[in-house]
């Protein structure tokens, strides 16, 4: 492939030392990830994490963002101003209470609100010019809608972060509400969903006043329901190629009617939802002397963990806390980055879209 001078010039001419703050809202609602971090490109992209934490939605919050899904547009529209507002008061405490200085910009995902790229649309709250203007700090943000009007899923987007981040690695698995996992096969990244995870575990859990299964001692000490595991292993979304995407929507109108009907305890069904995540995953991470990278707050069920093993004869590597709790955080904040120097960011591999692009909003401050 040939450069043009003149894009060669471009290119180190591009900043390439970034401070910035990256936020993350998961669908698992355990919190806002904030993390402090510094981007540097030297032949290739290294981070520093100097500063990450997760700040628990008050009761108020996790509840309204729990139904969002039976919210009408109106209604949707006026919570996504409080919650604008809400992350600018979430984010001027902890830029006070860690006494931070230097502030590129902020590059934040934002809480999504639907996700339903077949019919052309996504909406994530809390990304709108109050956050800029309270903060009085560049925004980057709305990193889904770009894609989607490409034709895209829309999601996954942490690949681009996989690729240019953790490329010692065969496979990217996170295990948040979802899990997800990446890849390169062919030259190509691929990535995409396989299947729910902690938004069911803990839907269910939640039925006995708990947050989560810990360590998923709970699950351990179920029985699985065979008729229930065949027919989650069934469901028609399992047999779709990618790239492909799961939403709350997808979960509430086809797994938890489906395990309601079982009338199982709640042990049972932990255990017979967590053979079935296990099943699916393994179907993904074939292959001996294979690494899989494993992250988010799965990582945590130690019982979800060793049935995942039992099944896959990959080499799985847990990596230091602070990349299994926000490595998505992590990574929306290069997508800022790329964002910031007119570089790809969103893989049309990954999503389906009709091209590379280089995805996100850009909101200044009101002087």
């Amino acid at each position: 492939m040939a450069f043009s001078i003149s894009s060669i010039i471009f290119t180190l001419m591009k900043q390439s030392n970034f401070k910035i703050l990256a936020l993350m809202s998961g669908t698992s609602l355990d919190g806002m990830d904030i993390i402090y971090v510094n981007f540097k490109y030297n032949e290739g992209w290294s981070f520093n994490i100097y500063n990450a934490e997760t700040v628990p939605y008050p009761p108020h919050w996790k509840k309204d963002l729990s139904r969002l899904v039976t919210m009408s547009m109106d209604e949707l529209k006026i919570l996504d101003n409080k919650y604008s507002e809400y992350l600018a008061d979430v984010i001027a405490d902890y830029i006070n209470r860690n006494t931070i200085e230097t502030i590129d910009f902020i590059a934040s995902h934002g809480h999504t609100a639907l996700h339903q790229p077949q019919n052309g649309l996504t909406y994530q709250i809390g990304n709108l010019p109050a956050l800029a203007n309270k903060l009085n700090l560049k925004v980057i943000c709305d990193f889904r809608v770009q894609d989607v009007k490409l034709g895209g899923q829309g999601a996954p987007l942490v690949p681009i972060g996989d690729r240019l981040l953790f490329n010692n690695y065969d496979y990217c698995l996170n295990l948040g509400g979802f899990a997800n996992i990446s890849f390169e096969s062919n030259s190509e990244r691929i990535a995409f969903d396989i299947c729910p995870v902690n938004i069911v575990l803990n839907h269910y859990v939640s039925k006995l006043d708990l947050d989560y299964d810990d360590k998923g001692l709970l699950a351990s000490t179920g029985r699985i329901n065979e008729d229930l595991l065949s027919q989650l292993n069934a469901l028609q979304f399992y047999s779709e190629q990618a790239p492909k995407s799961l939403g709350l929507e997808w979960v509430e109108l086809n797994i938890l009617p489906l395990i309601d009907s079982y009338k199982l305890n709640i042990k049972d069904v932990l255990r017979t939802f967590v053979e079935h995540v296990a099943i699916q995953i393994s179907k993904i991470i074939e292959g001996d002397k294979k690494k899989v990278l494993i992250t988010g707050g799965g990582v945590y069920n130690e019982f979800l963990i060793k049935r995942i093993d039992s099944f896959s004869k990959a080499e799985i590597v847990i990596p230091e806390n602070e990349i299994v709790e926000f490595k998505e955080a992590l990574i929306f904040g290069l997508l800022g980055v790329l964002k910031e120097r007119e570089e790809v960011n969103c893989l049309k591999s990954v999503t389906g879209a009709k091209s590379d692009h280089s995805s996100g909003v850009i909101l200044i401050p009101n002087d």
